[in-house]
């Protein structure tokens, strides 16, 4: 059976322990991770491991002695209670000795849990989860989370009043960042909101974020972007002392002010061309003001400034490159609304 989306997030909160195996796989292998941590504790309980009702068997081993994944499922613990038998790192070469555990199981026996890397649609193994009665087969894929899984996750952290902009200001976040850090920050936000009846807002969202390297760069192109001309300086130092390249800066602020542009360019108004960028956060209002205050033309002079400066930085120019993008801040930031 193949499960997917919402449905697959429902099922490793709460598994069947009736099936006889569950099958996790995808290329990001920290999301594989947290979705099989949660599927097993879900079966045995927090307790389980600590009971010795969690069998763990490497991939290698496997290969080595095929039928260890079958004696797993039947051995019998000295602590009642059901048991899962663990597979990492399974590949296709395996899915003979998984097919004949699967085969031979029987209620009472230890669930099989098998994790995996990225399987392509002729995947034995995937083939015979999806097509196994009593086994299910969970892809987790490069898609962000939908609104539905963040909600869930939000349920699980003890958080369920929010604001309604503050909902899209969370899949703009887990877009952002790695499923580990994401859930992370949930479990931040819901600590941060414990015992707090009013609803979560978007300014508590961007205060409870990660700080990131991107943030600090962000800060130095909103000062440019605001024509705050005295800050230029100090965060140039400062993102120079943290060894960050004048290219990355560049590069940075063309995505700033591309999508000042968008915005300022939109048929449907300013607003609207911030929402199809999707901003995230206070940031949604204070570039909302940038577009507004530049326009369409300036905003046409200032990408020209950037590309300019893009090409000098990759040129064999013997100018200092730091110095040459901060005088192209400066410049923006001097430049005539």
């Amino acid at each position: 059976m193949k499960l997917a989306g919402l449905a697959a997030s429902q099922y490793c909160a709460k598994p069947d322990p009736k099936h006889a195996g569950l099958l996790i796989f995808g290329a990001d292998t920290m999301r594989v991770a947290l979705k099989r941590q949660e599927a097993i504790a879900a079966l045995i309980g927090p307790q389980g491991e600590a009971e010795m009702r969690l069998t763990r068997i490497q991939a290698g081993d496997l290969r080595k002695s095929p039928s260890l994944l079958t004696d797993a499922t039947r051995e019998i613990g000295f602590f009642p209670g059901p048991r899962v038998a663990f597979l990492e790192d399974a590949t296709d070469g395996l899915t003979a000795s998984i097919a004949a555990t699967l085969q031979d199981w029987r209620p009472g026996d230890a669930q099989v849990v098998v994790t995996a890397g990225n399987l392509t649609g002729k995947s034995t193994l995937k083939t015979l989860f999806e097509k196994h009665l009593n086994a299910v087969s969970i892809g987790l894929y490069d898609d962000p989370p939908s609104r539905e899984e963040i909600e869930a996750e939000l349920a699980k952290a003890g958080l369920k009043n929010f604001a309604p902009t503050a909902m899209a200001d969370l899949a703009t976040l887990a877009r952002s960042l790695d499923p580990g850090d994401f859930r992370q920050t949930l479990e931040k936000i819901a600590l941060y909101k414990h015992n707090d009846p009013t609803p979560l807002t978007p300014e508590e969202i961007h205060a409870l974020a990660p700080a990131t390297v991107e943030a600090e760069v962000d800060e130095l192109i909103a000062a440019a972007a605001d024509k705050n001309a005295s800050l230029i300086g100090p965060l140039v130092r400062r993102l120079e002392g943290q060894g960050i390249l004048p290219v990355t800066i560049c590069i940075g602020a063309l995505r700033h002010f591309r999508s000042l542009h968008v915005a300022a360019a939109d048929p449907g108004g300013i607003s609207s061309g911030i929402m199809k960028a999707r901003i995230f956060g206070p940031r949604r209002d204070a570039m909302q003001r940038q577009a507004s205050a530049w326009g369409m033309q300036r905003l046409e002079d200032a990408l020209g400034l950037l590309v300019e400066t893009d090409l000098t930085l990759r040129s064999t120019s013997r100018a200092p490159a730091m110095a040459v993008m901060e005088r192209a801040l400066i410049r923006l930031a001097m430049m005539k609304r």
